[in-house]
């Protein structure tokens, strides 16, 4: 799904009741959706972000917003030498080196027009 005022779902669909459910991703706050059809999704989506604003604007609470672009990533001795000496040859530091070559990779996986839905 694209994008909606900065929010990213996930969409996965329930073949007994013939029904996609999508989930918000990246926040703790849980905003869910769901449609008949793939082409109720995207307004069931943005529904469903536009409620959980107008939601936290009735309550003065601040809307959490995803991806604190913190990202924690455990490895193992092995790959961490390995990303060290790869940052160190690309005259870059370990978390630019990760930054610039998982970025190059999401886009290409995103760009190639593979999407999977999960099963419910």
């Amino acid at each position: 799904m694209k994008p909606y005022k900065g929010y990213n779902a996930t969409v996965s669909f329930d073949e007994d009741a013939l029904l996609f459910h999508g989930e918000v991703l990246g926040i703790r706050d849980v905003i869910t959706f769901q449609a008949r059809t793939a082409e109720e999704l995207p307004k069931a989506f943005h529904e469903s972000v536009d409620d959980y604003l107008d939601w936290c604007a009735e309550d003065g609470e601040e809307p959490e917003k995803p991806y604190s672009g913190k990202l924690a990533f455990r490895t193992t001795p092995e790959h961490h030498r390995l990303i060290s000496d790869a940052a160190a040859a690309s005259a870059s530091s370990i978390n630019q080196w990760m930054d610039t070559t998982l970025a190059k990779a999401a886009r290409e996986i995103l760009e190639s027009g593979t999407r999977r839905i999960r099963d419910a």
